[in-house]
């Protein structure tokens, strides 16, 4: 039984040419790992799993508020003389596109990747806090 790759984004010239550059990257990847997003008080975490992709083959960018995270996991090699029955793990890119609010500053975005997890560590702009003024004589 062949297994056929559901593509959504293939309809997308048919339905509305305007989310075409959208679709690019979604249409280029060949799998898409999970991710957790959590907020705190002083920043927005975001975990994604990447098993086997190694940390030179992950590249983050930050444009017009949108972060985007792409990759890619090389498939294993096998020996020559042995005959793969069966193969669950995909291989080949990723793509994830991330909108972010106003409040998270970009310029100190960070990322490690340890035990197969990629954190993002996207830190928020310090709140303006109201102030008090006194008014002197004149």
């Amino acid at each position: 039984m062949k297994i056929a790759r559901f593509e959504p984004w293939s309809y997308v010239d048919f339905f509305n040419p305007d989310l075409k550059p959208f679709a690019k990257d979604y249409a280029a990847s060949q799998w898409v790992p999970p991710v957790d997003i959590i907020e705190e008080k002083s920043r927005f975490v975001v975990q994604a799993d990447v098993p086997g992709v190694r940390r030179e083959d992950i590249e983050i960018t930050m444009d017009g508020g949108i972060l985007t995270v792409t990759g890619v996991r090389h498939p294993t090699d096998h020996e020559d003389n042995a005959d793969l029955r069966r193969s669950e793990r995909t291989n080949g890119r990723f793509s994830r596109q991330f909108s972010l609010p106003e409040i998270t500053d970009a310029e100190k975005i960070t990322a490690k990747c340890r035990d197969g997890i990629l954190e993002i560590s996207i830190p928020k702009l310090p709140e303006v806090q109201p102030r008090q003024i006194t008014v002197e004589a004149a």
